[in-house]
């Protein structure tokens, strides 16, 4: 069993997930593109881990876009995405960039391409930086 600590980026909210993720989807929906402001989501999921609130818990607003299923978590300092518990508990759901672990899990897939982004083609041919170019 895994054990994975992760918090937000102004640092004010911490949690432990105690547990194995068993899917981990890259979402391209228009929803998780306008969330992220980037050409998709990367969440880990699982029906079995347990999330732990360490710190700044009563910093965590939630969004529910009316109308759809599309919820999300996130610090209400920084903005930063963080876990949250779907479906009356049974699914829990963590920004894998929220992670302070290393996460061993290769994607298992792209979701919703039908609406990836135009720009979001062939990125792998795009010129790589280790750090910002001068």
């Amino acid at each position: 069993m895994s054990k994975h600590q992760g918090s937000c980026l102004c640092g004010q909210i911490h949690f432990e997930i105690d547990g194995d993720f068993e899917r981990f989807f890259l979402c391209h929906c228009e929803h998780c593109r306008k969330d992220t402001g980037s050409a998709h989501a990367a969440n880990l999921f699982s029906s079995s881990a347990k999330l732990k609130w360490t710190a700044g818990e009563n910093n965590i607003t939630q969004f529910n876009l009316p109308g759809t299923r599309h919820s999300r978590s996130f610090c209400r300092t920084c903005g930063s995405a963080v876990p949250m518990v779907q479906m009356e508990g049974a699914l829990l759901v963590v920004p894998a960039g929220s992670l302070n672990s290393e996460v061993h899990l290769e994607p298992d897939a792209h979701i919703f391409v039908a609406s990836r982004a135009g720009w979001d083609q062939g990125l792998e041919k795009v010129p790589a930086f280790e750090k910002f170019p001068s």
